[in-house]
């Protein structure tokens, strides 16, 4: 069987947009009793890409970012990639302590961003399993500051040969009445090759080989 990405199409797309729009919406309504405001969560965009390029869509190497990783097990597995930029991730953490982050992060607000990528993380992986029928067990996320290229230099090792490809999803979050930007926050679903057949099957796209 290929391990490759299988060619998609825009109803292709348009599937993985929807999924993606119910995860916002449901990571939307647990960030909104985070933040103790109401929260506007759109998908922008969902694009395929090679794995070797995630670090170009999360900004460039030398961008400083903070980032979510996880691995999910179950029906299909794979990996799973919460990244946000920092000026957004400092905008938010100040809407939800009032501080202001200035060398390094405290770690209230490292636990804020931590509680924001375990979220989102865990609001589109249910999305997806409800979408697919499949069932999907995410380990804990773990939260990294630092260079993107650092950053998604180590993780892609760790993920290493178990992915080819990779599905990325562009989120704005906005806070109400905040002066935080939407369209940052992206989230990179890796699924193992062998994940990939079950997966596109399910949308309706068949892989040969």
């Amino acid at each position: 069987m290929s391990g490759g990405m299988p060619p998609l199409d825009s109803m292709h797309l348009d599937v993985l947009r929807e999924i993606g729009n119910i995860g916002a919406g449901n990571a939307a309504s647990a960030l909104s009793g985070l933040l103790a405001t109401k929260v506007d969560m759109k998908v922008t965009r969902v694009l395929t890409m090679p794995f070797n390029e995630i670090v170009d869509f999360a900004g460039g190497a030398e961008t400083p970012v903070a980032t979510d990783y996880a691995r999910f097990e179950g029906s299909i597995a794979g990996n799973v990639l919460f990244v946000i930029g920092i000026d957004q991730s400092i905008a938010l953490i100040r809407h939800v302590t009032g501080a202001v982050e200035n060398d390094g992060l405290s770690d209230m607000g490292f636990s804020v961003l931590q509680e924001t990528g375990n979220i989102v993380i865990g609001s589109c992986l249910t999305a997806m399993s409800d979408f697919l029928g499949f069932e999907l067990l995410p380990s804990v996320p773990t939260l990294a500051v630092d260079m993107a290229g650092a950053i998604l230099s180590f993780s892609l090792s760790e993920i290493g040969r178990s992915a080819d490809e990779a599905i990325m999803i562009d989120a704005g979050i906005t806070p109400e009445g905040s002066s935080l930007s939407g369209g940052s926050g992206r989230l990179f679903l890796l699924p193992d090759p062998e994940s990939f057949g079950r997966m596109f099957a399910a949308l309706g796209v068949r892989i040969d080989g």
